[in-house]
């Protein structure tokens, strides 16, 4: 698999030093704490540096300016990436290992259909990756331009990716519970929620409140009868492995656990830790 396209050269001093294909990029890594292991004229000759500033926003700031949008292969996919302005480029690489989970799902919980749910799905990567394993795949986020993004990439990949998809905008809440009230029924539901956001009529999302309450539908639309599975992936400060085991073992009882420390392909060997992600199993 190419992961080559994309790769962290560096880290440290609250930030990461990027190569995606032909651009090198500098954006915030604010648990990077260490010095950075290459000279700063590697540095230097950065493309662009995204500078994150007091209120949480930020700006791009370019040596040489980026395109509107560029392509890159990546972990099995033709990615389609815009720098935005909250300095995102559209995917989240610490994923790939995810990816790579929902591509084998079928054989995993030994089942030959499966109904996947994507929550808080982003740009569909991990969507795609579930349909590309064979799943009945449905895709949500709050935000429509992120939806479009989804299916922008899907035709990018149309030769590898099944059109199996349903494209969902609506709020994670209101949309679990009309899940709940027809009785839909799913045997791989993943979970990538933010800290904090909005659902598309404004409704506030802050993870310490409402993931339990999310997680707790989401075991009324998971299907008991058959084997399942819940992957739960956080990047907020105080979310360790143990609690999103302890959150999981809550809502859905009894099950196998693999938790891991999320990180990026690097080109020092030094790690880059992007988050937690904790796969919970009951065959």
């Amino acid at each position: 698999m190419n992961l080559n396209e994309y790769r962290v050269l560096d880290s440290g001093n609250k930030q990461k030093l990027e190569q995606v294909g032909p651009y090198r990029i500098i954006r915030p890594a604010l648990n990077a704490f260490w010095q950075p292991s290459l000279p700063q004229k590697e540095w230097a000759c950065a493309d662009a540096t995204y500078i994150r500033d007091s209120s949480g926003s930020g700006k791009w700031s370019y040596r040489n300016r980026l395109p509107e949008q560029w392509t890159v292969d990546y972990a099995g996919f033709k990615l389609l990436l815009k720098p935005t302005g909250f300095g995102h480029l559209g995917f989240f690489a610490e994923q790939y290992r995810n990816w790579d989970y929902f591509r084998n799902i079928k054989n995993v919980l030994g089942l030959r259909e499966v109904n996947a749910l994507n929550l808080f799905g982003y740009s569909g990567l991990g969507t795609m990756a579930m349909a590309q394993g064979g799943c009945s795949a449905c895709h949500l986020d709050a935000a429509k331009g992120m939806v479009d993004w989804g299916r922008e990439i899907r035709k990018l990949n149309e030769k590898t990716v099944p059109d199996n998809i349903r494209w969902i905008v609506d709020d994670v809440i209101k949309f679990t519970n009309r899940e709940v009230r027809r009785n839909s029924k799913y045997n791989l539901i993943a979970l990538d929620p933010p800290s904090f956001g909005r659902g598309s009529s404004g409704q506030v999302w802050k993870i310490e409140e409402d993931l339990p309450k999310l997680l707790s539908i989401c075991n009324q639309i998971i299907d008991h009868d058959k084997p399942f599975s819940v992957v739960l992936s956080c990047h907020s400060p105080g979310f360790s492995s143990i609690v999103l085991e302890n959150l999981l073992s809550e809502a859905f009882g009894k099950g196998e656990f693999v938790s891991t420390e999320m990180t990026v392909p690097t080109q020092s060997g030094r790690l880059l830790p992007c988050g937690i992600s904790t796969t919970f199993i009951r065959k």
